[in-house]
């Protein structure tokens, strides 16, 4: 007699789950602009995220490490914010200094679209 195995033991191979593919323009054009503004001078960075809105110390490192931050820059947020921003000792946030909206560069590469245009009428 042919001897059957059990119907109960699972598959060796488990199946692989379907991922949907990606458009690698849209891929690269991300990590593109995370490579980019990571790139750039920090104080830059903290300013031109303080040129859309108040931010708290937390709330701004945050930011500031989602689009890549490297330790020294890290430990050096606080004389920057010392020196380009205002401190609000009500509620504990940071609001630019008026006179670094000059600086602002409209197409700067860690705006997204919505941010550009809240920068357009900030600046207008």
């Amino acid at each position: 007699p042919v001897r059957r195995a059990p119907q109960s033991i699972p598959d060796a191979v488990p199946e692989r789950k379907r991922t949907t593919p990606m458009d690698p323009a849209n891929i690269t054009q991300e990590t593109h602009t995370q490579n980019s503004v990571s790139l750039r001078p920090y104080r830059d960075r903290v300013i031109h995220l303080l040129a859309l809105r108040s931010y708290k110390k937390l709330e701004l490192l945050a930011r500031l490490q989602r689009d890549g931050i490297n330790q020294k820059d890290k430990k050096s947020l606080g004389p920057i914010l010392q020196q380009v921003a205002r401190l609000n000792p009500k509620d504990n946030t940071y609001t630019l200094k008026s006179y670094l909206f000059k600086e602002i560069q409209k197409d700067w590469p860690g705006y997204d679209e919505t941010e550009k245009e809240s920068l357009e009428l900030i600046l207008s």
